[in-house]
């Protein structure tokens, strides 16, 4: 699918900087920096669609860990220890 984007003449020439310097075309350039925004774009949707589904599930039923208890499992994680998640509160 072919699709134009109007782009000013500064840009232009930062972009055919750039593609010089990596030996790539300026299209090249082009369209990995809109492949990389769109999926970062598409992570922090996501991401925000997590924690609004997560809260929406605490609301309905209230069960959740204290911080005391999320930052204990997390430590040990993040030590390497095979660690369960603790049981949610009510």
């Amino acid at each position: 699918m072919a699709t134009s984007v109007k782009i000013d003449d500064e840009l232009k020439n930062r972009i055919q900087r750039l593609a010089n310097a990596r030996r790539r075309s300026a299209h090249w350039i082009m369209r990995e920096a809109i492949r990389d925004y769109v999926e970062r774009e598409e992570k922090r949707e996501a991401f925000k669609q997590d924690a609004l589904d997560a809260w929406a599930t605490y609301q309905s039923n209230e069960r959740h860990l204290t911080l005391e208890e999320a930052d204990a499992w997390l430590a040990k994680l993040e030590a390497g220890e095979d660690a369960e998640l603790p049981e949610c509160r009510t």
